[in-house]
């Protein structure tokens, strides 16, 4: 696709990206740009795809050359008998620099990018299907390979994912007379967090915030509702809403959550004062220095069983190139960076469930602690799948500030999704 035709098919979208730009899975600072800060051209290496120098752009900019993941790159550039450009930006200004390259024509040969812009770009005309690189996704959970799917059409390959659970603290639990084990649905949700409040500690915290973090953090309480994106104001949807809203009435959570960002719920919980933490798996680390003993459960739907959490994580694509023999080179490096010892290693060091069982179970057998974790991504969904794509952001905006009304008591969690889904009904015409 010329870069004339993908300039016009951005420039008609609206481009919504802001919203789902902010990582809300993120698992690392992306504060400092590393590697290579250099946005050549794809083609800089030479027109033709045998040898040369082929350009890699990734969110990572916390690994600088001297990382493994930078050390990656290269041996696969090697492996494919190709030089490696790598540049690492902050997620935000990565979806920016990549639609201005596209529609100059010079996008990178590899992009790896947050999971859900992926349909964003691919409506826009700046990604390859997989049908037409050859990459094979036969392995990959379908759960997670949906998140990059585009009417009918897989646009790359997960990384790996991170998704959201309840941490808990194993000490307010058992001085409560609280079975983690009896946590399994809603109303014994509420029933411990009623127990650990009259014992005079806290309850749960989690990020309200009025930004994606906010509608990452409520869906799984909305999809385990049985509430379903398309129809926000479903009694499912409202019965989801009243739960938070019932939490902070009755101080089973503080009324921080609603300024609450993933980083400052987290802090809340390594006080070790709450019981409950609804985080995500890039806190393992942070976890293992809190300095108290913890736990990990599914965050259980209304009736039992495991909520469907959204999925974090990025997406190693192929955007379009005018000279398409290059991409028999971009599936060798993209097969590379996801072939299964790579991808252990890459997943171990961005904490991220791998996006094939055969990887996960090898991550279990090296790390125990991660089973809950393979169970919740088992169990999660891409925000833009149900063939939501590029209509999700313009969902989710609506969606999170309907949890802002309803938490700060300026509506009733019914009025707020009535709201919500006046607006995102019209955003999505």
């Amino acid at each position: 696709m010329k870069a004339q035709s993908i300039a016009r098919r951005i420039a008609c979208l609206g481009l919504a990206v802001a919203a789902t730009a902010a990582a809300a899975g993120c698992s690392a600072s992306k504060s400092s740009t590393a590697g290579d800060t250099g946005t050549g051209a794809s083609t800089g290496g030479g027109s033709s795809a045998a040898g040369g120098t082929f350009t890699i752009w990734d969110p990572y900019p916390q690994f600088d050359n001297s990382s493994a993941w930078s050390q990656l790159l290269t041996k696969c550039g090697t492996d494919a008998g190709v030089s490696i450009k790598r540049t690492g930006f902050d997620t935000t200004d990565l979806t920016t620099k990549v639609l201005l390259a596209a529609q100059q024509g010079n996008a990178p040969d590899v992009l790896i990018v947050d999971n859900p812009v992926v349909s964003t770009l691919a409506d826009g005309g700046v990604l390859t299907d997989t049908g037409t690189t050859k990459l094979d996704t036969s392995t990959i959970s379908p759960n997670l390979l949906a998140a990059g799917q585009l009417g009918g059409k897989t646009y790359g390959v997960p990384i790996g994912a991170n998704t959201l659970a309840l941490y808990y603290n194993k000490a307010i639990l058992s001085a409560a007379g609280v079975d983690a084990a009896s946590v399994k649905d809603w109303p014994s949700l509420t029933a411990a967090l009623a127990k650990v409040t009259a014992a005079g500690k806290k309850g749960i915290t989690f990020s309200a915030i009025g930004t994606e973090e906010g509608s990452f953090q409520f869906l799984p309480w909305f999809w385990g509702s049985g509430a379903n994106l398309k129809q926000l104001d479903s009694p499912q949807g409202i019965s989801a809403l009243s739960l938070w809203t019932d939490w902070l009435k009755k101080g089973y959570a503080p009324n921080s959550v609603i300024n609450n960002t993933q980083t400052t719920s987290w802090q809340e919980f390594a006080t070790g004062q709450y019981a409950f933490a609804e985080n995500g798996t890039w806190q393992l680390a942070n976890a293992k220095k809190a300095g108290f003993d913890y736990g990990i459960l599914p965050i259980p739907a209304v009736a039992g069983g495991t909520a469907a959490a959204p999925t974090g994580g990025e997406f190693v694509t192929i955007p379009v190139q005018d000279k398409t023999d290059r991409y028999t080179t971009s599936q060798k490096l993209v097969a590379c960076l996801t072939s299964a010892d790579n991808a252990l290693a890459t997943d171990t060091t961005l904490s991220y469930v791998a996006a094939t069982k055969d990887v996960q179970a090898k991550q279990v057998a090296a790390n125990p602690d991660l089973k809950p974790w393979v169970d919740a991504v088992a169990a999660a969904k891409g925000r833009t799948s149900d063939d939501l794509g590029t209509k999700y952001p313009k969902i989710s905006q609506p969606l999170w500030t309907a949890v802002q009304t309803a938490l700060s008591g300026s509506g009733s969690p019914q009025a707020a999704l009535k709201t919500a889904q006046t607006a995102a009904a019209a955003a999505i015409k």
